[in-house]
C-alpha cells in the first residue's frame, strides 16, 4: 500500500492496523542533536488517546510511546527515529457483524474495491486511531520548530453541530472535554447535554477544527506547486474525518472585496490576517491560521441501508466503541499535521536559501 509517508526532506511513515499488535512510524530527517526523550512527547498523546471523557470512544488506550531508534544519550543523531505504541484494548468481536458489509460513510468499500481484501476490525489501517504515531511524530517537530524559531501551536474545536463557540483563549482547551477555547460554562454544559442526548440516540456529529501556528519564520513554502497553504491544506485532508479546509478568511472571502481582504502592509507590520500567513505560497511570519470540516463518525448503531460484498442489500448498525464526534480529539492530530508541514519546509528552505543573505525592504 502505498501513500504511508509524508513530507520531503522531514518524513514520517505509519504502520500498524487499529486492532493490530502496535502501530507506529518512522521519523526520518530530524537534525541531530536535539535533546528528546518519551516525556517530550507523551502529553500530546496523553491529549489525542481514547476514554478520557465520556463524550469520546470508551477504549481504554494508554498509547504510551517507546524510542526504538534515532536516539544516543538523550539526543537526536540524525537517523530514522522509530516510535512505538502498543495497541492493548481491542475487542475485534464488536466488528464480527461488518465483515462481510460495508458502513454508510466509511472507507470499507473503497478499500475492499482496491485492495481485493480489508481488516474490518476497528477499520483496520483507515481507522483514526492511526493518528496516534502522527501526534508522536509532530511532538517531535513541534519541539524542534519552538527551539529554532520559537513557534508554537494551538488548536481548538470551535463549532459542534449547529453549536458555535466563541473564541477566548487557546488556554482554555485543556479546561474542558471538548478541547474548546471557551471559559463559558453554559455552554460547555450546553454541549454536554448535545453529547449525551446523542450518544442515547446512537448517531453521531461533525464538527469545526482552528489551529494556529504563532512565530512562523518569513520565507516558508515554494511556489508554484509546494505553496505552503497548499501543502498544509493537503496535510489537513490527510486526517480521518476532514471533508474542508480553510487558511485564514478561506470562504469569507467571497464576501470580501479587495479593499477589505488584502492584509494592508506598515512599517509596524500587516494590519490584518485574511491571509492566514501565507502570501503566495510563502509565509509572511504572521500567525499560520487553519480551519476544518469534520464530518460525522461512520460507526453509528442507527440501521442504514448499505450492500455486503456479495451485492446482497444489508442493514448495517455498527456495534462496539467509536467516537460521537471524532472532530473532539482532533485538536493535537491538528497540531502535528501543522507541525510536520512547517519543519519540513523550514528543513527545504534552509536547504535551498539558508545563505541568501536578506535584501533590505524598498523600491
Amino acid at each position: 500500500m502505498s501513500g504511508n509517508t509524508f513530507g520531503t526532506l522531514f518524513t514520517v511513515t505509519t504502520f500498524g492496523e487499529s486492532h493490530g499488535p502496535a502501530i507506529g512510524c518512522i521519523v526520518d530527517g530530524c537534525p541531530p542533536g536535539m535533546e528528546l526523550s518519551e516525556a517530550d512527547i507523551q502529553p500530546d498523546l496523553d491529549r489525542r488517546r481514547p476514554g478520557t471523557s465520556r463524550h469520546v470512544t470508551q477504549r481504554q488506550e494508554p498509547d504510551q510511546v517507546e524510542i526504538l531508534s534515532g536516539v544516543y544519550q538523550g539526543k537526536t543523531t540524525g537517523t530514522p527515529i522509530a516510535l512505538l505504541i502498543r495497541n492493548t484494548d481491542q475487542r475485534s468481536k464488536d466488528y464480527g457483524n461488518i465483515v462481510e458489509s460495508f458502513r454508510p460513510g466509511h472507507a470499507d468499500f473503497t478499500y475492499w474495491n482496491k485492495y481485493g481484501i480489508r481488516d474490518p476490525r476497528g477499520g483496520g489501517r483507515s481507522s483514526a486511531r492511526l493518528t496516534a504515531p502522527v501526534v508522536g511524530a509532530g511532538a517531535i517537530a513541534k519541539k524542534w520548530m519552538f527551539e529554532k524559531f520559537g513557534t508554537q501551536f494551538f488548536a481548538g474545536l470551535t463549532q459542534l453541530g449547529d453549536i458555535e463557540i466563541p473564541f477566548q483563549a487557546w488556554r482554555h482547551t485543556s479546561e474542558n472535554p471538548f478541547f474548546a477555547p471557551s471559559a463559558d460554562q453554559d455552554l460547555i454544559a450546553r454541549m454536554e447535554d448535545f453529547m449525551d442526548a446523542l450518544r442515547r440516540d446512537g448517531d453521531s456529529i461533525g464538527a469545526k477544527i482552528e489551529v494556529h501556528a504563532t512565530k512562523v519564520p518569513v520565507g516558508l513554502g515554494e511556489p508554484i506547486y509546494d505553496k505552503l497553504d497548499a501543502e498544509i491544506a493537503f496535510a489537513m485532508m490527510g486526517i480521518n474525518a476532514v471533508k474542508g479546509v480553510e487558511i485564514g478568511a478561506g470562504f469569507k472571502s467571497i464576501r470580501q472585496r479587495g479593499s477589505e481582504h488584502g492584509d494592508e502592509i506598515t512599517q509596524q507590520g500587516f494590519l490584518g490576517n485574511n491571509a492566514g500567513g501565507v502570501l503566495g505560497g510563502i509565509s509572511t511570519g504572521q500567525d499560520i491560521t487553519v480551519s476544518m470540516a469534520i464530518k460525522p463518525t461512520s460507526s453509528i448503531r442507527v440501521p442504514r441501508q448499505s450492500i455486503d460484498i456479495h451485492d446482497n442489500p444489508v442493514n448495517v448498525e455498527t456495534f462496539g466503541r467509536h467516537d460521537p464526534c471524532v472532530g473532539i480529539r482532533a485538536a493535537p492530530i491538528a497540531e502535528a499535521m501543522l507541525a510536520l508541514v512547517l519543519m519540513d519546509h523550514a528543513l527545504r528552505h534552509r536547504a535551498q536559501c539558508g545563505d541568501v543573505p536578506k535584501q533590505p525592504i524598498g523600491i
